[in-house]
């Protein structure tokens, strides 16, 4: 891991995380075709890899956490007040409930299918047909919300139940989880900015322990001091910044115009890569 590919991968996070187009995906497209360009073959990713794309991911977390201090601050208030006064009924405890649940629902989602996700890191042409995937359910998800005469603009608890299983099945690279959560949420009812809120809330419990616990099992301390911990830390912090920037656009984005330039991307990019790498593979 040097410090210029360190730094384009920061970029390529903190720009995708956010965006419907999968973060995963874009970081395998990323990692695999530097590997052709530099005639690496394209095998195991090794530890600092792991690693690496693991601390750009809590990077991203920094910038949700930032962006939406204000929402999670009162989530959590919230829902002490609830549990001191034994009542529910006010909707951000509510929320954070929900988010609870949604969370427990992609954690027994994710992790059988987690094994499948990592060998899927070394077959780029199949995350790319995932993408297109992906991209496939944007538009369609807007085609379905179109057509209906009123939006929600709360959260339910069968929506974040479905939102949840959503999250999970994007632990697969290619399946975009910003994607496939505010999609869900749009097939459910939701309007654009709410749905695209939650997918972020919901995103911060799942980030915070996959960053957590991943090093504490995986990572031998005597290893990671080898690592070059400049580009590391350098690329958390731009994936942090460009995802704080991403968000906040992002945002304003969603709240005029719909989700299809990204259906689109999604499927043109989705083909290529798949293409490109079946034919170089």
């Amino acid at each position: 891991m040097n410090f210029i590919q360190a730094i384009l991968m920061g970029i390529v996070q903190g720009l995708s995380e956010f965006l419907p187009i999968s973060s995963s995906a874009h970081l395998v497209f990323t990692s695999n075709f530097y590997k052709v360009i530099k005639n690496i073959p394209i095998v195991q990713s090794s530890n600092e890899e792991v690693f690496f794309d693991i601390m750009v991911h809590l990077g991203t977390l920094i910038a949700v956490l930032i962006f939406f201090r204000k929402d999670v601050l009162n989530i959590l208030k919230a829902m002490w007040h609830a549990i001191k006064t034994k009542n529910w009924e006010d909707k951000e405890a509510k929320l954070g409930l929900f988010i609870m649940a949604g969370t427990v629902i992609t954690v027994m989602l994710a992790l059988p299918i987690n094994e499948i996700a990592e060998k899927l890191v070394y077959t780029p042409s199949i995350v790319g047909i995932l993408l297109f995937i992906t991209g496939f359910t944007l538009l369609y998800s807007e085609y379905k919300s179109k057509k209906l005469e009123e939006k929600k603009e709360e959260v339910s608890l069968k929506t974040s139940i479905l939102i949840g299983l959503a999250q999970g099945l994007a632990a697969l690279p290619g399946f975009s989880r910003s994607g496939w959560t505010i999609a869900t949420g749009l097939f459910c009812g939701l309007d654009r900015v709410t749905a695209a809120r939650y997918s972020f809330l919901l995103s911060i419990p799942i980030i915070l322990g996959a960053s957590m616990v991943y090093p504490l099992i995986k990572i031998d301390i005597h290893e990671a001091i080898q690592y070059n911990w400049s580009a590391i830390i350098a690329g958390t912090v731009v994936s942090a910044i460009v995802g704080y920037l991403c968000i906040k656009y992002f945002m304003k984005f969603i709240s005029k115009f719909s989700l299809a330039i990204f259906g689109y991307y999604c499927i043109i990019t989705g083909v290529a890569t798949a293409i490109f790498f079946t034919i170089v593979h």
